[in-house]
């Protein structure tokens, strides 16, 4: 099993968005009452001050209940918060200087649309790769297909990085994204911008959990 899932075995990932009704924090804390364990915090247009404020809010409760949280792009913020990670997408800080940054226990994610930005990082030091985007209004899209094909790649060139499914997916999309052979799935508008976050949380975590691991198990 990937090194990340040892430790989180959350196959459902959120992803907030800071472009929904709903205020991010009160996002975040509607997932975890639904029983989310793994936050990631994307506020692309916010200063640091406005992400730091989130965080404050909000991280009292992750530790009470032992959330996993990382903060998008802003390697430097998420070691002044004392996070769990980061997610680094192109043109933001190096893998390598972020695992300098953060140090050996931190949780570095990258993004790959493809097999070549797979193997660019396939011998850092990062914890997970988040294929995207499964669908978009354009051919950049992965789809099933994609995905598989990405997967299966991955399997016969032994790169053994936890990967997982991210981009415009629907809850009526688990059962076909997780037999691409992913180890998750990250979601944000889906549930960010549902009426109520808790009640559709609740949802996601039941459909995914026929594909949970059981701890320890390779």
């Amino acid at each position: 099993m990937p090194a990340f899932l040892k430790l989180y075995l959350d196959m459902l990932q959120f992803i907030t968005d800071s472009k929904a009704q709903t205020p991010v924090a009160e996002q975040i804390k509607q997932f975890i009452n639904g029983g989310g364990r793994w936050v990631q915090i994307s506020m692309p247009e916010a200063t640091d001050e406005e992400i730091s404020a989130v965080v404050s809010e909000i991280k009292q409760l992750c530790i009470d209940t032992e959330t996993f949280l990382l903060l998008n792009d802003h390697a430097e913020l998420a070691k002044t918060l004392d996070v769990g990670g980061v997610y680094l997408e192109k043109g933001d800080m190096l893998p390598s200087k972020a695992r300098m940054l953060l140090g050996p226990a931190a949780v570095i994610g990258v993004k790959a649309q493809n097999i070549d930005e797979i193997k660019a990082v396939r011998s850092l030091d990062i914890d997970f790769i988040a294929l995207t985007p499964f669908r978009a209004d354009n051919a950049s899209q992965l789809g099933i297909e994609g995905l598989k094909k990405l997967c299966d790649d991955m399997e016969s060139l032994e790169i053994k990085i936890g990967h997982v499914a991210a981009g415009g997916i629907r809850k009526d999309d688990i059962v076909a994204v997780m037999s691409t052979g992913v180890n998750g799935i990250a979601v944000s508008s889906a549930i960010a911008r549902s009426a109520d976050i808790e009640a559709t949380t609740k949802e996601w975590l039941e459909a995914i959990k026929p594909y949970e691991k059981v701890k320890g198990e390779a």
